[in-house]
């Protein structure tokens, strides 16, 4: 067989392409069409053009956050590995995961709670004006809805896309309505391919705007 295109950048390029040319993204600013669009080339899916739900100072919030090495919390290991660490290392940006911590571990066995719920807590130093970036734990999203209305210093940007049937869609509904810069989908898609999406999405806006 020849299959064309066959390279990886003329593969994405053409994706890209075909995507632009079934999708109307009149409602979006360019900068969240250019996320939108990584998102539904990552899952092959449209609804997410639909379903998107941007904070008016999302975008630059977390460019601003990015160029500032602030930290991205990751709820999960998939998540971790998803970002694309060449880029934000490239940036002087840290990846932080705490869900395998020893003390999150005994701590959420301690109190019967989700790993991830914990995780969100031990990282919360390192929260202030970083990304929070949430794929799968509705739980982790949730625990830090509750320390935020507790007082808690806000993240420049919550990444929030639990994916699931459980709290998931209920999570993303209520960070829907903060005041805090936000990028969110409604219902229960989502996922950690999603979330790192985002992210690489904010790392390539500032690429594009260093070479243009």
């Amino acid at each position: 067989m020849n299959w064309f295109p066959r390279l990886p950048r003329e593969i994405e390029e053409e994706s890209f392409r075909r995507i632009e040319a079934q999708a109307d993204w009149r409602n979006l600013s360019p900068e969240e069409w250019a996320v939108a669009r990584r998102m539904i080339h990552t899952t092959g899916d449209f609804e997410y053009l639909k379903n998107v739900r941007f904070h008016p100072q999302a975008i630059a919030a977390g460019i601003a956050a990015l160029r500032q090495r602030r930290p991205v919390i990751a709820d999960t290991r998939m998540l971790q590995a998803g970002i694309s660490t060449g880029r934000l290392t490239g940036l002087g940006v840290e990846i932080i995961c705490l869900m395998d911590d020893p003390e999150v571990v005994r701590e959420a066995k301690r109190r019967e709670i989700t790993r991830a719920a914990v995780a969100i807590e031990q990282a919360l130093p390192k929260i202030f004006r970083g990304i929070v970036a949430v794929g799968n734990a509705p739980t982790a999203l949730l625990r830090l809805l509750e320390l935020l209305a507790a007082g808690a210093p806000p993240p420049a940007l919550i990444v929030g896309v639990p994916v699931g049937f459980v709290n998931a869609a209920e999570s993303k509904e209520i960070l829907s309505r903060q005041d805090c810069p936000f990028i969110t989908v409604l219902g229960p898609k989502g996922g950690s391919a999603v979330a790192a999406s985002i992210i690489n999405a904010l790392a390539i806006l500032i690429q594009t705007e260093k070479s243009a």
